[in-house]
């Protein structure tokens, strides 16, 4: 009798293995090969799972997160454009690993480039970008590296674009510093519209692209964002997916298989959404304040809900208290604060925002007093 409890254990455990299922309870180890993992929801910045997450390791093409970021942040400040064409130079058909064999001379749209890097993971790509971005490589290497230290990245270093490591020294960053890059890199929500492509074609479809991520195809959610694979740096991810309106990022660092690590990112988004939920809404409107000796009478409000990330179960039990003075005195300014509002969990305040003022209210002067005066009387 006791063998067959035995077995019928073991059984259970493999087919949880083999399907991935979610069975990380809130508190314990997520079983992984690899040296460095963490886990953390975007909207907070929250960390919510990590081992050995300040390690610094060789990042492989993971490197390429914040190539893409400084990438569409040149995009957004209108430095470069999505439609501009890139010229491929020498050094940048050069580049080995993976690739899309870009030809020097050969002309791409910084769009398209985009898609090799996210996609295909193209190292020639990357390079292709960057002197477009910066003019040369090296130029971008240290904007790269000044980027991180703006984003408080301690453990990393970059001593290219793209990830290669048979020639670096000390290129390396930490589970930790991907983690804050990808969150970074996730507030430009056009990325996406490349992360999430498992399939397409460039160069008027003559070259197919397919995701190095394969979890993008598999796993529900799954949005983002970026492998790797050196033989110093073994198999990386940083591995996002978005459920419920709560976005989290996986990050697995040096796992000594590909399927090693995507079960390990696995159990990672599992774990975080099998836990946890966020507490996210728009911006809200209340009823208007009463001004006094205003131009108008009534005062517009509004306040935001910041995000709070709760154990699964407890957003039901979060109470909102607002806090408001009966009237306000003109003049008031759009966006001045003028109250607050309070949430609190069990009794316990979770977190407070100011009320703000949602347009202005100049002061009555004297012609405009004088005028409703006027007004008044010649009603009688």
């Amino acid at each position: 009798m006791k063998s067959s409890v035995v077995r019928l254990c073991s059984l259970i455990c493999a087919l949880i293995f083999a399907l991935n299922l979610p069975c990380i309870s809130n508190g314990e180890q997520i079983g992984t090969e690899a040296e460095s993992v963490l886990l953390m929801e975007a909207s907070t910045g929250q960390v919510l799972y990590e081992q050995n997450a300040d390690k610094a390791l060789p990042p492989a093409s993971v490197t390429k997160i914040l190539t893409l970021l400084l990438v569409m942040e040149a995009v957004k400040e209108g430095k470069i454009a999505l439609e501009d064409q890139v010229t491929v130079s020498e050094l940048a058909a050069s580049m080995g690993g993976s690739q899309v064999y870009l030809e020097v001379g050969e002309q791409m749209t910084v769009e398209e480039m985009i898609k090799c890097v996210v996609v295909s993971s193209a190292n020639d790509a990357a390079a292709a970008l960057a002197e477009h971005t910066a003019g040369s490589l090296e130029g971008f290497v240290e904007k790269m590296n000044q980027r991180a230290v703006q984003l408080q990245m301690t453990a990393t270093h970059f001593e290219n674009v793209n990830g290669l490591d048979d020639t670096t020294e000390n290129h390396v960053t930490s589970a930790r510093d991907i983690a804050i890059m990808s969150r970074e890199l996730l507030k430009h929500e056009k990325i996406l519209e490349y992360t999430c492509i498992w399939m397409d074609t460039v160069r008027n479809g003559a070259f197919g692209l397919t995701n190095t991520n394969r979890l993008i195809r598999f796993y529900k959610g799954a949005n983002g964002l970026k492998t790797g694979y050196t033989s110093r740096a073994k198999y990386c991810i940083s591995a996002t997916a978005k459920r419920e309106g709560m976005q989290l990022i996986a990050v697995v660092m040096a796992s000594p298989t590909s399927n090693e690590r995507n079960a390990t990112a696995v159990k990672l988004l599992d774990y975080g959404f099998a836990n946890y939920e966020l507490f996210d809404e728009n911006a809200h409107m209340l009823a208007p304040l009463k001004v006094t000796a205003g131009k108008q009478e009534q005062l517009q409000l509004c306040y935001e809900t910041p995000s709070f990330l709760l154990q699964k179960g407890e957003k039901s039990r979060v109470k909102e208290e607002i806090f408001l003075p009966e009237e306000i005195s003109a003049p008031v300014n759009k966006g001045q604060a003028v109250g607050t509002v309070k949430w609190t969990l069990d009794g316990k305040e979770i977190g407070k925002a100011d009320i703000l003022a949602a347009e202005e209210v100049k002061r009555l002067g004297f012609f405009d007093i004088f005028a409703k005066l006027f007004e008044y009387y010649t009603l009688f």
